[in-house]
């Protein structure tokens, strides 16, 4: 199992509940695929390095997991397509 970090960032104008939900959904891809979530880190509102999608402003969480390697192509390909993330990174965390 490798250890990797996953970076998102959230459209700042949602709700608590809907910015909630959209987390709660990328830890079940996590656990759907195979991962195990060990630390959900919640930065907050930040600004952005610049405008995305006419926006100045994201939700930062980082979420580190442990996982085999097929498991972060088949998050990202979900993570994607959902319409509340503006931005999302995960990288492999070395040993």
């Amino acid at each position: 199992m490798n250890k990797y970090e996953l970076a998102v960032v959230v459209n700042a104008k949602l709700e608590d509940e809907d910015r909630a939900a959209t987390i709660e959904k990328v830890k079940e891809l996590i656990t759907r695929f195979g991962g195990t979530v060990t630390e959900v880190d919640e930065w907050g509102k930040r600004r952005l390095a610049y405008e995305i999608q006419k926006m100045r402003e994201g939700f930062y969480y980082f979420i580190r997991f442990e996982a085999d390697a097929k498991c972060p192509a088949e998050i990202e390909a979900r993570i994607r397509i959902m319409e509340n993330v503006i931005r999302y990174l995960c990288v492999r965390q070395e040993a």
